[in-house]
């Protein structure tokens, strides 16, 4: 028995040392974003957008809207577009910002704010992430249908199927990266799929971190550091404060987490290291 205890004391040690990464929280707002799902990241106009679903998370209610907060958490506008339902994932090219609400694809003018056009996806039912790759084709998950669409001149069609819990998607060159339930998974430019790693929870937001590696969070309050090949750390946990950790951006130049807490109704940043 002391053997095994010697053992267990030891390998949790090695666990400890061989965690590489943390996260350092930097900033945190006021209770005041209602039911943020999604935050990105645009470094070319300094702002960070927040998808506000300020209601029931699949309720068609029209509550619903984009809000601009400053990326040192101190200015914050939440009525910059309004009149969307429940608004979860968001993806940028060019002028245009695509927002997945329910059952359609809207698109909003960058300059502007105003909405441009709305997508509809026939028998879509749980629209969730965006993903947009640098040709302009945009991917957009359902999770309730196991399927991920491919959006190119406004025209949606189905891409993947048979994806259970299917939800954050990110576009890297020709590659296309997939959370999956608790796996993440890479599908190729023809749809070849892999499995990258199996994490403990459900994925919900993936960025890339320019290396190979990606932070992979889990809306019950979890945030993973998966490596290429496969492994991973635990960088955060929320839960037992029962704040979420959903659909985060990311800036890669200052290595800056955006947290959106969903229920908890604030937005965080922190520091990768």
């Amino acid at each position: 028995m002391k053997r095994f205890i010697t053992f267990t004391l030891l390998l949790a040690a090695y666990a400890s040392s061989a965690q590489q990464h943390k996260l350092e929280q930097l900033w945190q707002t006021d209770t005041i974003v209602a039911v943020p799902e999604s935050v990105l990241a645009d470094a070319k106009n300094n702002v960070l957008y927040v998808a506000l679903i300020d209601g029931s998370p699949w309720a068609a209610d029209g509550k619903g809207g984009i809000g601009k907060l400053s990326p040192d958490g101190k200015k914050y506008d939440s009525m910059w577009v309004t009149g969307l339902n429940a608004p979860k994932g968001m993806g940028i090219h060019g002028n245009r910002l695509y927002v997945a609400d329910i059952t359609d694809l809207v698109v909003i003018d960058l300059k502007s704010g105003r909405i441009e056009k709305k997508i509809p996806f026939e028998s879509a039912q749980a629209l969730n992430d965006v993903t947009v790759n640098d040709k302009g084709i945009v991917y957009v998950s359902d999770s309730r249908t196991g399927r991920v669409w491919r959006v190119e001149n406004d025209m949606p069609a189905p891409y993947l199927d048979s994806l259970k819990g299917v939800n954050g998607l990110r576009a890297v060159n020709d590659e296309l990266y997939i959370t999956s339930g608790k796996s993440f998974l890479k599908a190729d430019a023809k749809k070849n799929i892999t499995k990258i790693a199996e994490l403990p929870q459900g994925g919900d937001g993936i960025e890339p971190i320019g290396n190979g590696d990606f932070i992979f969070t889990s809306w019950g309050g979890y945030i993973y550091y998966v490596y290429a090949n496969g492994t991973y750390e635990t960088l955060l946990e929320t839960h037992q404060q029962k704040k979420n950790t959903a659909d985060i951006g990311y800036d890669p130049i200052n290595r800056i987490v955006y947290v959106p807490t969903f229920f908890a109704k604030s937005v965080v940043a922190y520091k990768l290291k």
